[in-house]
């Protein structure tokens, strides 16, 4: 069991976010079983820890609406339920396993009475499979027509709020009760969630934060999300004050999936830019490592479901007859445009587009007629009455100007237009126009398109024995635009251009359109909902594949919550179990890396505290102890910093120098002395430099080091990706390495590595008579890796012993070849002061021959 206040976000956030007045539920629902019965009456957040007696993969689909209609009966009596016909979500089953159940949770469109509420959630579940999330008036019109349509749509969409009067200013209550609503879609979720065989998958930007309040309570949970809006730019969504809350709960998801890479592009950059998270790409999938998990980026545009459409085409004839539409536009070409009633649908734009088409191509008049279905809006606002009134001024001046007797340029419909007739206008339109400003995806070309190809057997088709041919214009801003090759791509604000391409369109040859038509339909017949959901769900199982062998466990409070995944035996060093093998053993090697281990990454001072001299002179002073500490730093400076340690090995540059104490002269490892590589690397080095701004170069006395730390993360990394493989071509011929680390790119000579370090200390230790029967080995970054690697390696040739201690740790809880982890380097501190006193102080040298 886990106790309320664990799980409740609210109380967490560091917001101290106010109670929202939230009635409780009578009664939970039972959790749904795949054979009869009742586990438990859940009380609140309390699930059963007892598994499902028939194991069985299935798949909750979370999202703010469930795609069912619900209505009151005639004598008011009750509710009638249907299933939502255009919903995506009732259509994506299709792509899914024929055997997996699908679960909905969401919301419904109309209230519900509190004392119905248990009614209606019995029968959606008994007959729909539906879960209702019932939310309390105050915070459904915060959550949705505040945040999500006030806060996140217009965000998403590319505008920003100026000006109070312009989009609004934040405000932090409609935030809190979005967060207050998607914890309530959790407690939905968790009433029903078998989380040891159940995928989640979460939809639309209206529940960005619901995979944190999941993440939490089931740590090892399979989880997808899907954003079904632009994902905006890194400049544009840094403006929202809860961006990194936003970033951190998707990242709590397993797989990420949004319709274009531009999206994903801008997503991966968010996370570069303020999370510090860099992504990879192998073997055609992208993932990001957060913190030990691989978050996977799928991109995917949804499809129609094909057979909704052929079906609707069916229709058409009866419901509404094709001949009718062909006699009334007779001698006409139509261009049809079908819109949601949106700031950000550009139908004012597609409108003087129109009327620059009239005047510039007078051909046009008396033939060329706009059809416009816009569809009813979905918020509310002033901007949108400005925009409604506009459009109508729009059309009320075309149709002055150009109108004759029997001729209407522009056919404004504005009403809830049905599936058949719209099938009905795709049929007749020679050409489909859109002109939105932003959008995420838009499926009305794809509709088009099947509607002009139509189906066998049926009058509504365009010639059913000819050829098919279609036309579209598209703004190159909308998610279906890279899908769509054969359209005629346009910068909708260009109005000229706009009208161009709608010319061109209906100018075009009829074999050029039905190659362009066949095209498309080859695409979108094959790229279908089903296929988008198959490929999600492949994703999402082979994203989650090893779930449940690794050891999970959350850290962080409020959004700063994120789950720990590590192999099943990389474990926290146990201070007490080091410090008993520690007091053990005869002869001991301890290699300690120094920045980000024994010093802080971000410390800009790195000269070492007297606290942390003393202790590594005590731990040197101990005759069974030869302590080293390994850097990439150069030997003046580690000699400088670390010139109180009389008694300590040193191994600079990577081990290209090295002494065993203060006393030693340095001796140089490397294979070769010839540097005349450095008059190739440095000037390539100092071309980048001038080119990256925040960039420098660090001259070492056997490597060269150029640093992008402080340079724009994107173009840091960018740059340094392109220095490796000039540097990598310049100097094919040079005994040196080229290698990439954390914000460095470093040449360096060949077989120079900190793994060869250690291996000749263990070396050297055992031809002494003094085989090390105790290894401590601590380092934070990417070079220290080849210091674990060694001691494997040394283990095998017998240089050091199997059945010995050995602690190789790294700092940070991330896959490592090491065993161990330390969270940071106050832990490093104090497990060395812990072994420092367990220590046996001697006047004798500890590193000497």
């Amino acid at each position: 069991m886990v106790s309320r206040s664990y799980t409740n976000l609210l109380d967490l956030a560091s917001g101290n976010f106010p109670a929202m007045g939230q009635p409780r539920e009578r009664k939970q629902l039972p959790r749904v079983m795949t054979v009869p019965g009742v586990i438990s009456e859940l009380d609140d957040d309390a699930v059963s820890d007892v598994p499902s007696s028939v194991v069985q993969d299935r798949m909750i689909i979370v999202a703010n609406q469930l795609p069912v209609k619900a209505k009151r009966r005639p004598d008011n009596k009750g509710w009638s339920f249907s299933w939502d016909e255009d919903s995506l979500l009732l259509h994506l089953k299709d792509g899914l396993p024929e055997d997996m159940e699908v679960l909905y949770v969401g919301s419904l469109r109309t209230d519900v009475d509190l004392s119905e509420q248990d009614d209606v959630s019995q029968v959606l579940l008994d007959s729909f499979n539906c879960v209702p999330a019932f939310l309390p008036p105050d915070i459904l019109s915060k959550f949705y027509h505040g945040f999500c349509k006030q806060h996140l749509w217009p965000l998403f969409h590319y505008m920003l709020p100026f000006s109070g009067n312009h989009g609004g200013r934040f405000d932090r209550s409609l935030w809190e009760a979005y967060v207050a609503a998607n914890k309530i879609f959790s407690h939905k979720v968790i009433e029903v969630i078998n989380p040891e065989e159940d995928y989640v998958w979460i939809h639309d930007y209206h529940l960005m934060v619901l995979p944190t309040f999941l993440r939490r309570r089931f740590n090892a949970l399979r989880m997808g999300f899907f954003l079904h809006c632009p994902f905006p730019s890194s400049e544009i969504y840094r403006t929202l004050p809860v961006r990194e809350e936003i970033l951190k709960a998707l990242l709590n998801s397993d797989l990420i999936g949004f319709h274009t890479f531009d999206y994903a592009r801008h997503f991966l950059s968010c996370c570069s830019r303020m999370l510090g998270l860099e992504y990879q790409s192998k073997r055609g999938y992208i993932g990001m490592e957060y913190y030990g998990r691989t978050v996977g980026i799928k991109i995917m545009p949804v499809g129609i479901h094909m057979g909704q459409i052929e079906s609707v085409l069916k229709l058409a004839d009866k419901e509404w007859r094709v001949g009718e539409l062909k006699q009334k536009f007779e001698g006409k070409t139509v261009l049809l445009g079908v819109d949601d009633m949106d700031i950000f649908k550009g139908v004012n734009l597609k409108l003087l587009a129109m009327e620059q088409l009239l005047k510039q191509h007078q051909k046009w008049q008396g033939r060329a007629v706009l059809v416009q279905i816009t569809n009813p809006a979905r918020g509310r606002g002033r901007d949108l009455e400005e925009l409604q009134a506009e459009i109508q001024e729009s059309c009320r001046r075309i149709n002055e100007t150009f109108g004759r007797p029997g001729y209407e340029p522009v056919v404004f419909i504005d009403r809830p237009v049905s599936l058949s007739e719209k099938a009905a206008y795709f049929t007749i339109a020679e050409c489909v126009v859109v002109a939105a400003v932003r959008d995420g995806m838009n499926l009305t070309p794809y509709e088009y398109v099947v509607c002009r190809q139509g189906v066998s057997g049926s009058e509504s088709g365009v010639e059913s024995s000819g050829p098919k041919k279609s036309m579209l214009v598209v703004s190159e801003f909308i998610g279906c635009s890279p899908s769509l090759s054969g359209a005629i791509r346009v910068n909708p604000w260009n109005i000229e251009a706009t009208a161009e391409a709608m010319n061109e369109a209906i100018s075009i040859a009829d074999s050029e359109k039905q190659l362009r038509h066949e095209k498309h339909y080859r695409y979108v017949s094959t790229h279908d909902v089903a296929y988008w959901s198959r490929s999600f769900y492949q994703d999402m199982e082979r994203t989650c594949k090893d779930h449940f062998i690794r050891r999970c466990w959350g850290i962080g409070l409020s959004f700063g919550f994120r789950v720990v995944a590590l192999d099943p035996n990389f474990k926290k060093l146990n201070i007490d179990h080091i410090e008993s093998a520690y007091i053990k053993s005869k002869k001991r090697a301890i290699l300690l890396d120094y920045d980000g281990t024994v010093m802080p990454q971000t410390s800009i001072n790195k000269t070492p505290s007297s606290e942390v001299i003393s202790m590594i002179n005590t731990l040197c002073g101990d005759v069974k102890n030869t302590v080293f500490v390994v850097s990439g730093r150069g030997r003046d400076s580690l000699g400088k910093w670390l010139d109180p340690c009389k008694k300590l090995g040193i191994a600079s540059e990577h081990g290209y120098f090295m002494r065993w104490s203060a006393d030693d002269d340095w001796e140089n490892c490397g294979q070769s002395s010839d540097f005349g590589w450095i008059q190739i690397a440095e000037p390539v080095m100092k071309l980048y430099t001038e080119a990256t701004d925040g960039s420098s170069i660090e001259t070492k006395e056997s490597a060269l080091v150029w640093h992008h730390r402080d340079a724009d993360p994107g173009f840091g990394a960018a740059q340094a990706k392109e220095m490796l493989d000039h540097l990598e071509s310049v100097l094919a011929n040079e005994p040196v390495a080229v290698k990439s680390g954390q914000f460095i790119v470093e040449v360096k000579p060949q077989g120079i590595s900190k793994g060869s370090v250690a291996e000749k200390i263990f070396t050297t230790m055992a031809e002494r008579g003094r085989q090390a029967d105790f290894v401590l080995c601590i380092g934070d970054d990417r070079s220290d890796e080849d210091m674990f690697e060694s001691i494997d390696n040394a283990i095998a040739s017998g240089i050091l012993n199997s059945s010995k201690s050995v602690f190789a740790c790294t700092v940070g809880q991330k896959p490592s070849k090491a065993k161990y982890y330390l969270d940071d380097t106050a832990d490093v501190i104090n497990m060395l002061e812990t072994l420092a006193e367990a220590s046996d102080p001697s006047p004798s040298a500890g590193n000497s021959p």
